[in-house]
């Protein structure tokens, strides 16, 4: 009996890392385009990915969790603008990440900005306490 309480666990498990799974983009004009045909938001995420406290927390806290994976499904396209210490990224992403930074004149991380799908920033954000629930109601005032 342990062992099958044991192997449903473990399933369940699966199947909420698997539901939390999210696809981020690193080209935005790709992300645009799709979000586009989509009729979907563009959601930027500027981070630290492996030095930024604030920046694991939030992808810990919210990004981490189906309940935002399954809203993210729906209703955004996401993006991912990184500025990390350790991890290796190419010379072309490097460039468009600092492009970005400077166009949407970023300061801190995280920073979360948010498009429509012609391309038109509708709303900023960052990290937001209490998990996904707030983090969701606070993406949803930026649909027009």
């Amino acid at each position: 009996m342990k062992k099958i309480a044991l192997g449903l666990l473990t399933c369940l498990a699966l199947l909420q890392a698997g539901a939390a799974e999210l696809q981020w983009m690193t080209d935005l004009p790709k992300a645009q385009a799709k979000a586009k045909a989509e009729h979907k938001m563009v959601m930027m995420d500027f981070t630290g990915s492996d030095w930024c406290g604030w920046c694991i927390k939030l992808n810990k806290e919210v990004f981490s969790t189906p309940e935002f994976a399954a809203y993210a499904e729906k209703n955004l396209v996401l993006v991912e603008v990184d500025f990390p210490n350790a991890k290796k990224q190419t010379s072309e992403l490097k460039a468009a990440n600092q492009a970005l930074q400077e166009k949407y004149k970023i300061d801190g991380y995280p920073t979360i900005i948010v498009l429509n799908g012609e391309g038109k920033k509708v709303g900023e954000t960052g990290y937001i306490a209490g998990g996904p629930k707030p983090f969701i109601e606070k993406l949803n005032t930026f649909k027009k």
